[in-house]
């Protein structure tokens, strides 16, 4: 039974950064699409940014392009976002979540951790 534990959230001013941890508990993730989801207060569920666990194929939501990036550590099973130049906008509950590769429905999730940018 797969477990994704995330961490990394907190309070940043506008411009600031942060970088959120997901550790898997997985014996492999060779064939699954890890990505970063958020949620705002009152908006849908959006996807920030994903990768292809065996060979690091990447996606990014176009509002982080440029500012986000997203990576991964096999060794240690653990899913990185690094936020730079944080916006008010991304303030949201940012969720871990897993997929197998082909499909399109994330089928395991994180409990969640928040980013709250002020301005």
């Amino acid at each position: 039974q797969v477990q994704l534990v995330e961490s990394g959230g907190g309070l940043v001013q506008a411009g600031g950064s942060l970088t959120l941890s997901c550790v898997a508990s997985a014996r492999t993730l060779t064939n699954y699409v890890l990505g970063w989801l958020r949620q705002a207060p009152g908006k849908e569920r959006e996807v920030v940014s994903a990768i292809t666990w065996s060979e690091g194929r990447t996606y990014y939501a176009d509002s982080v392009k440029g500012r986000f990036s997203i990576s991964r550590d096999n060794a240690k099973k653990t899913l990185y976002l690094r936020m730079n130049d944080l916006k008010p906008e991304d303030t949201a509950d940012y969720y871990c979540a897993l997929k197998p590769r082909g499909e399109a429905t994330y089928i395991k999730w994180g409990q969640g951790t928040k980013v709250t940018v002020s301005s």
